[in-house]
């Protein structure tokens, strides 16, 4: 079969998919529309299956010198109380690592730093997309029309992409959620390596960096579309009372760097990753709530599904099937996980089932807790030489 892919999205996922399909032989181009690659975002938390995966595309020792462990925190309520722990070592005994925090920036920068600089395409747009013949499909940029023998669709949430493939498919919708994130200014006093406080339709969490900062989040239910004069300013007002370091991290914070999103997901799951020489991956094909952090995880075992499957299947066609049949059923099941994780968790506000919720957890064994975490973590990623 031909060797020659474009892959449409720039972010992890994408240039996870280009460093894999490069190892297996393959020439891609990868086209970002981004002007200009500044590495944003807050951070993120890497489970055992996306370190597995990363080690796979050869980039997982970089990456965890890049991060810190978390082995301490776990979950409280705005007063303080705890109602689980975190055991990292427990995790790191059953897979071999804990789940480890990294800025998106330094992950993001770790992966285009494994391509060369000619196979980005930056700047461009994939405006359109098609399958002339069985074995050719053509993405068209602006004037320039690209040839190869496989795309991959990995353009987020809003996939044009997946709209052109699935035009009765309702897309992606409002989970009922908004999120605003950070990275502190400055390093942190932090007492645990990772936090989650549940109030009553409310959540804040950190995460410890190797560098000393942290990245925080609160995620709250409020109607789409919803933004605010000064985000921070909003925060204060609503988490004021909050335990420490609630307050401090806030404080450490530059009102500049709130980004605020509203959570959406593809609720409704598509009925195939993969449409002739064409495959979706990451957000495009599966995007889920961050209830379980694992949707850059599931990005990163989509790019060494796929890269492994072309590498041993004898066309792509039979690649694909393969990579559909053990992507699909994984990662939506997944995604249901998160949502049912976002219902019992932060969306919850009913002063009566927060409690019942919260008794729930405190009286729930701590290794029952860690072997509800580890279904997910648990992935071995096929070998790609």
């Amino acid at each position: 079969m031909g060797n020659a892919a474009v892959v449409v999205g720039g972010g992890i996922g994408g240039l996870a998919a280009a460093i894999g399909l490069r190892r297996v032989g393959w020439e891609v181009t990868v086209v970002e529309r981004a002007s200009v690659l500044g590495d944003a975002g807050a951070g993120i938390s890497l489970a055992a299956n996306g370190l597995r995966a990363l080690d796979e595309l050869g980039v997982g020792n970089a990456v965890r010198d890049a991060s810190r462990g978390q082995y301490s925190g776990g979950t409280r309520t705005p007063q303080g109380v705890w109602l689980a722990r975190m055991d990292g070592r427990a995790l790191e005994r059953a897979v071999g690592t804990p789940i480890m925090g990294i800025p998106r920036s330094t992950l993001h920068r770790l992966l285009r730093d494994c391509l060369p600089a000619e196979s980005l395409l930056i700047g461009s747009t994939a405006d359109w997309v098609d399958q002339p013949d069985p074995g050719t499909v053509r993405v068209g940029c602006g004037e320039t029309v690209l040839e190869a023998n496989l795309v991959v669709a990995a353009d987020g949430i809003g996939s044009k992409t997946r709209r052109r493939l699935f035009p009765a498919h309702p897309g992606p919708v409002y989970s009922g959620s908004t999120v605003l994130r950070a990275l502190t200014e400055q390093a942190v006093d932090l007492s645990t390596d990772f936090e989650l406080t549940w109030g009553h339709g409310t959540e804040f969490g950190h995460i410890a960096l190797h560098d000393g900062r942290a990245e925080w989040h609160a995620v709250l239910n409020l109607p789409a579309g919803t933004r605010f004069a000064d985000p921070l300013g909003e925060l204060r007002r609503r988490l004021h009372a909050w335990h420490d370091p609630v307050p401090a991290l806030l404080d450490a914070t530059r009102p500049t760097a709130v980004l605020h999103h509203d959570v959406d997901e593809l609720r409704t799951p598509l009925p195939s990753y993969a449409v002739g020489r064409i495959a979706l991956l990451g957000d495009a094909a599966h995007a889920m709530t961050p209830h379980l952090g694992q949707g850059a995880c599931q990005a990163l075992e989509d790019a060494v599904t796929l890269a492994a499957a072309l590498a041993t299947e004898g066309t792509v066609t039979a690649a694909l099937t393969r990579y559909d049949a053990e992507r699909r059923p994984r990662s939506q099941t997944v995604a249901r996980a998160a949502r049912q994780a976002g219902r019992m968790g932060q969306q919850l506000s009913h002063p009566l089932a927060v409690a019942l919720r919260n008794t729930a957890m405190r009286l729930t064994p701590s290794r029952t807790a860690t072997r509800m975490i580890l279904r997910h973590h648990t992935w071995i990623p096929p070998q790609l030489g």
